[in-house]
């Protein structure tokens, strides 16, 4: 008899967003006339900026004659591609990397869900809440946690509560934890750190012996000076720290996939015995073993966004998406709202008026307005009574959805 792996049990019935796909389209089965406009799941509207996309042809080209034909290329990336990001995203920054501490992957989630593979079962994991649900769902799956209790949250895991007192910023554990989770700028709330508040988390883990999980996925969306677009920009940083970047959302990349994760040789985890590992080897290890790497064309793709044409032009794409943020901000205060976030990042965290229930506000929302945005609570407990608007929808639907929930709501 095969036993079903029970960790998985307690999980919620579904996926955030695919309980949104399924409210969406029962709604729209019921009103076939409805112009949904859709500002929940964080999904570009933007074309692959032309650079990529004649990038992409010519490496398809090559992948269609005997002579320069490939086949498997190397799990952890092509040099010519890790060289750009070494370049273009670090160096600038005073960060150095080796070629050998990048690793090229199919997407930022699917590293940060992997990554905690390496980790023992008995760590005690930290996350904000708010929280992408990714973080926590995959240390579920492997059984790093115990059940829901009656506050809607995991047992074993350290909630860092982020509310409108502390600026939606989390707060150092009181305890000690071994993984924490940080995402800067921050998805679902938008917020993001100062190099002196996020040194604080450094000298935490380095003190702890704890390993910093730094989601920068939206680090590109950041306008002001003295916001670090990297952890390693912080002094001591590569001891405890890896880092997980995506060009899904600067580049337009959600449906090419590529992303890349950084963990420097000096990071290390302890066995029982309190000797030390690299966490470097282990993940080239891991992916070695499970992964065959990012295609070619899509690389070749990735690489042409550091061109002087692809950098151009996914400015352009970058602001554009910052100037969407701007008007559902603005929008939003005009009308009466609270908001946090959209001004270094493309997510908007509004509090849901008079008290409204997150998943009531969506239905609200879906239904006088054929708007739709992300329930809070789908982010953990500490997001109930918040809604989130992305700023990747066109600037047609954003102006229109901004009008509506200002005329209808």
């Amino acid at each position: 008899m095969a036993h079903v792996n029970e960790d998985y049990l307690k999980l919620p019935g579904s996926y955030l967003f695919s309980e949104i796909a399924r409210r969406v389209t029962q709604f729209k089965i019921e009103n076939p006339q409805a112009d949904i406009i859709k500002l929940g799941i964080g999904d570009v509207t933007r074309p692959l900026p032309q650079a990529v996309v004649e990038a992409m042809k010519g490496a398809v080209e090559e992948m269609g004659r005997q002579e320069t034909f490939r086949g498997y290329g190397p799990e952890q990336g092509y040099d010519f591609l890790i060289k750009k990001i070494i370049e273009n995203d670090f160096l600038p920054r005073g960060v150095e990397l080796a070629l050998d501490e990048v690793f090229v992957s199919d997407g930022a989630k699917t590293d940060t869900g992997n990554f905690q593979e390496l980790f023992a079962q008995d760590n005690i994991l930290a996350v904000s809440d708010p929280v992408y649900p990714v973080y926590v769902d995959s240390n579920v799956m492997a059984g790093r946690t115990g059940p829901v209790n009656q506050n809607k949250q995991f047992d074993k895991i350290v909630y860092l509560p982020c509310t409108e007192e502390n600026g939606m910023k989390p707060p150092l554990p009181q305890t000690r934890v071994d993984m924490i989770y940080l995402c800067f700028p921050n998805n679902p709330t938008g917020m993001t750190l100062s190099k002196e508040e996020l040194k604080k988390w450094v000298d935490y883990a380095k003190e702890n012996r704890s390993i910093i999980l730094f989601d920068a996925a939206y680090e590109a969306f950041i306008r002001e000076e003295g916001v670090p677009h990297s952890i390693f920009e912080i002094e001591g940083a590569r001891e405890v720290a890896v880092e997980f970047r995506s060009f899904s959302k600067t580049a337009g990349f959600t449906g090419t996939r590529c992303a890349y994760t950084i963990v420097p040789k000096e990071v290390k985890a302890y066995d029982a015995k309190g000797k030390a590992y690299s966490l470097n080897p282990l993940w080239l290890r891991r992916q070695t073993t499970k992964f065959n790497g990012v295609s070619y064309p899509v690389q070749v793709g990735a690489a042409a966004v550091f061109s002087p044409e692809g950098q151009k032009q996914i400015k352009e794409i970058i602001n554009y998406y910052m100037e969407n943020a701007r008007i559902i901000r603005e929008g939003l205060k005009n009308a009466g709202y609270q908001v946090f976030g959209g001004i270094n990042a493309p997510y908007i965290w509004l509090k849901t008026p008079g008290n409204m229930g997150s998943w009531e506000f969506f239905d609200k929302l879906m239904k006088e307005a054929n708007v739709i945005g992300t329930p809070g609570a789908g982010f953990g407990a500490g997001g109930e009574g918040y809604f989130r608007l992305t700023a990747f929808g066109t600037r047609e639907n954003t102006e229109k959805a901004i009008e509506r929930i200002r005329t209808k709501l």
